[in-house]
């Protein structure tokens, strides 16, 4: 686990968000994810660097519509900001899990800028 996983799963473990049960690099058919809360069918996601390369990006984008075409939903957060904003990422988190609609797809675009909502139809 990275830094960034180590610190996140110390928020996510224990039911700590809500009751919400959180699994560690739990599989999903063909993935292997961060982490899943399976009741919500919520996956959270931490990029380093690398996933801002067109190449990594691209098969991010490819797993999660993948995940969302089989119910999940996805949020994605940089490494960077759960070391240095964990508990944004934590609210957001909380968001989503308490979100009814619209399955969003969420991106964390990083340097304290606002969380970016995008739903599955565009």
């Amino acid at each position: 686990m990275t830094d960034a996983e180590r610190a996140l799963w110390r928020r996510l473990s224990r039911r700590q968000i809500d009751g919400a049960r959180f699994r560690r690099q739990h599989p999903i058919d063909r993935y292997i994810v961060d982490f899943v809360c399976l009741s919500a069918k919520l996956v959270v996601e931490l990029d380093g660097g690398q996933h801002a390369e067109q190449a990594e990006a691209d098969a991010d984008a490819e797993r999660t519509r993948w995940l969302a075409g089989r119910g999940y939903r996805v949020v994605r957060f940089w490494n960077h900001d759960v070391l240095s904003q964990p508990d944004a990422v934590v609210e957001e988190i909380r968001r989503v899990l308490n979100e009814q609609s619209g399955d969003p797809i969420l991106i964390f675009p990083g340097e304290g800028k606002t969380p970016t909502c995008v739903t599955r139809d565009g």
